[in-house]
């Protein structure tokens, strides 16, 4: 049984910037908007933002498999952007993964308006965000102990689970006095509390 930690922490990664609280960490980059593209950089955001409501996007999210969320922010008379997340797993294969899906060249175009980045796919990337990321001084996670898949499966299991419980099997079953024992054990009545909150 996984147990919830008391606070953020620094990275397991100590060349990486950012903190964690669990298996959960933040990774927040700032950059300087080139000039003139404070527009076109929205425009593209505006672009990503009707994307990410489509199919193409969550599935490539699915593929990353990391990424709890994001957030993209123009500030400071529209010179500074900033890009935030907060992800499980290894920093490096977070943004190795970028690269891999839709989602790269989508954050290749985002990022072509900050001065000096190199490209998602550049091998000096990694170094460029290192050399941009600020980490938070207070970082929290509402569900530190729980990776993406691990949510996703939850969320997978009590959609079956709440399918069963509405067949009228379910009803013949618990009402069955075969199986009185099981359901009164405490473990099966909280179970059926917690199904139906």
């Amino acid at each position: 049984m996984m147990t919830a930690t008391t606070g953020a922490t620094q990275s397991a990664h100590p060349e990486r910037p950012g903190r964690s609280d669990g298996v959960c960490s933040e990774f927040t980059v700032f950059t300087k908007i080139k000039p003139g593209h404070a527009d076109a950089l929205r425009e593209d955001l505006a672009t990503l933002s009707d994307a990410a409501h489509d199919e193409s996007a969550h599935a490539a999210v699915r593929q990353i498999g990391t990424l709890h969320d994001a957030r993209h922010v123009i500030f400071d008379d529209n010179t500074r952007f900033m890009f935030a997340s907060v992800f499980d797993g290894s920093w490096d294969t977070y943004i190795d993964d970028f690269a891999k899906t839709v989602v790269g060249s989508r954050f290749d175009k985002v990022f072509s308006h900050s001065e000096g980045f190199p490209g998602v796919a550049d091998p000096g990337v990694k170094d460029w965000f290192v050399a941009h990321q600020e980490p938070a001084r207070v970082f929290v996670s509402a569900y530190p102990d729980l990776t993406v898949q691990q949510i996703y499966k939850d969320h997978r299991v009590d959609d079956a689970f709440q399918e069963v419980l509405d067949t009228p099997q379910f009803r013949a079953a618990l009402d069955n006095p075969a199986n009185a024992e099981l359901v009164a054990t405490p473990a099966f009545q909280k179970l059926l509390e917690e199904a139906s909150a």
